[in-house]
């Protein structure tokens, strides 16, 4: 799960008025055109990556520049759909792909694509590129996926064989592919003498097989990028790329508005009412779908948190509706559990919490917590007060905390809020974190995931941390049963099933007050062209862009 910035938090932890038509985004702009481009697409990124390694990628923004310069095996387009990328075919049940016992997993590559030095690529990258994933030198932040590969056989060089140690039915969205950590393969004619890939050269002018090549980083400033012309998908249709560096959300803005940049992904919430209110000639916004959930986590190792009449009477309390309206500015749409309406595995036939004080009131008065001096509510000598922890800095998940004491005020529960570090909130359990480490009651949660909708890491019994991210440490055995159904079974109708039950059981137990599905947010010129965001990387078909 990627690093969001501009909008709450890491979850646990998106990232136009255009000639092509984008599926399930909404889209606002001034009329007018924009200023004529010479063919340089100029982006105004929030972050400056750490790296240009497509494998040490943490964060929205490093995926989006990893993308520009680098492919994976498959990929999704802005459908939602599986696409090949570096396979020739996306291996399915039907063409043999993925064998009848979901051990194996057969890529056919395809064979006119070349590094950008020349250098052909072949399935030797491939294994390399998952060998470094594993290499436990390397500073890679997740190996899901990754950790189910038995053996990788190339038995020539434009075949890929995964051997798995069980079926992973997530395995082609997830290995090289459009996962919550999107990795891209790596050449091994330049990487493999390396002990780790850590501290190379190669971070700081890579060569990658995708659609424009790095020909500058200046620091602090900007990462310049030239048009492959031997691009195996085609010769893009931009001259270059200049990614600068803007982390002021407001200069980001004014920049946009004078013409002096053409793209902001991530956009800030507030930019965003900004433009949509005082629309600017040749600008215009978009909203995308994405597998993005907003919630406020209950740590259910912490009474009375443990009674799910308190849980459910917490979420009736929450006015989302207001949250989404005034601090989001329209750019979320309520929540009914955790899998968001960008996934096939959406299903909206759930309980829900709409905002009902009242209903609220009764439930907790059901369980035994009565109204008692100042409001506060109280049962067998203790008051109902709980703490809401939030990452510190960002205006929008204080403002969310200052609501939602105010809504849990008025049902009787006295909320304190307390902001920290993300480094101290989302730091492992082992150094301290405030997440990890249960040291909450309740918290402002974001997660950002990918392609596919198996959510088995936050919620299942075992995924308590430090062996995964169910902060809430919520378990029902019903639900882990439906969740290791869909991962071993690759038939999609069967594992919507199992995701309708384990939705329905979320929703019902209520660990988590769900609050939005957040749409991703871009500001980009009109002149822009074929920018069709897929939801998990906004750079997946750069090579289609023109101005």
């Amino acid at each position: 799960m990627r690093t969001l910035t501009l909008s709450l938090s890491k979850g646990a932890l998106l990232i136009a008025a255009l000639a092509v038509l984008c599926s399930g985004c909404s889209k606002s702009g001034a009329p007018g055109a924009a200023p004529p481009s010479n063919g340089v697409l100029r982006v105004g990124l929030w972050a400056e990556p750490n790296s240009l390694n497509p494998l040490l990628a943490s964060n929205t923004a490093e995926d989006f520049i990893a993308a520009l310069a680098f492919s994976m095996l498959v990929t999704i387009d802005n459908h939602g759909r599986d696409v090949p990328d570096l396979a020739a075919a996306v291996p399915t049940l039907e063409n043999g792909g993925i064998s009848k016992d979901g051990l194996t997993i057969t890529y056919h590559l395809r064979r006119n694509v070349k590094w950008q030095d020349g250098a052909p690529f072949t399935s030797a990258d491939v294994k390399f590129s998952w060998q470094a994933v594993m290499n436990p030198d390397n500073n890679v932040v997740e190996r899901r996926g990754y950790d189910q590969v038995q053996s990788v056989d190339t038995p020539d060089p434009y075949t890929v064989v995964f051997h798995l140690k069980r079926p992973f039915a997530p395995f082609v969205d997830t290995v090289f592919g459009e996962s919550d950590d999107p990795y891209r393969v790596i050449p091994r004619h330049l990487l493999a003498r390396y002990k780790n890939i850590n501290q190379v050269p190669f971070n700081q002018l890579p060569i990658g097989t995708g659609p424009f090549k790095v020909t500058r980083w200046i620091h602090g400033d900007r990462i310049e990028y030239v048009a492959n012309p031997y691009y195996f998908l085609g010769k893009p249709k931009l001259r270059a790329i200049t990614v600068y560096i803007v982390p002021d959300s407001n200069t980001a803005e004014a920049e946009l508005r004078a013409h002096n940049l053409d793209l902001v992904p991530d956009v800030a919430t507030a930019n965003l009412s900004n433009l949509r209110e005082r629309p600017a000639p040749g600008v215009t916004t978009m909203l995308v779908p994405g597998p993005v959930y907003s919630a406020i986590q209950f740590n259910l190792t912490h009474p009375p948190l443990d009674d799910v009449r308190v849980r459910r009477a917490l979420s009736y309390g929450i006015d989302e509706k207001r949250i989404i309206d005034t601090l989001l500015y329209g750019s979320g749409v309520p929540a009914t559990a955790d899998l968001a309406d960008f996934y096939w595995a959406y299903d909206g036939n759930v309980t829900r919490y709409p905002y009902d004080p009242a209903k609220a009131r009764a439930m907790l008065d059901s369980a035994g917590w009565l109204v008692g001096p100042g409001g506060i509510r109280r049962k067998n000598g203790r008051a109902l007060s709980l703490q809401l922890v939030y990452g510190q800095g960002n205006a929008t998940a204080r403002q969310m905390g200052v609501q939602i004491q105010s809504d849990l005020r008025k049902i009787g529960v006295d909320v304190s809020v307390k902001d920290y570090t993300y480094t101290m909130l989302y730091a492992t359990q082992a150094l301290g974190g405030i997440l990890d480490g249960g040291k909450f009651d309740l918290a402002e949660y974001l997660w950002v995931a990918g392609a596919d909708p198996d959510d088995s890491d936050g919620w299942m019994c075992d995924a308590a941390p430090p062996a995964g991210n169910n902060v809430a440490h919520y378990c029902n055995p019903q639900f882990d049963a439906a969740e290791r159904d869909a991962l071993t079974h690759v038939d999609r109708t069967r594992r919507k099933s199992d995701y309708a039950k384990t939705q329905a059981l979320l929703a019902s137990d209520a660990p988590a007050a769900f609050q939005y599905y957040q749409r991703l947010r871009y500001a980009l010129s009109t002149n822009v062209q074929n920018f069709r965001p897929n939801g998990v990387t906004a750079s997946w078909n750069a090579y289609e862009w023109s101005l």
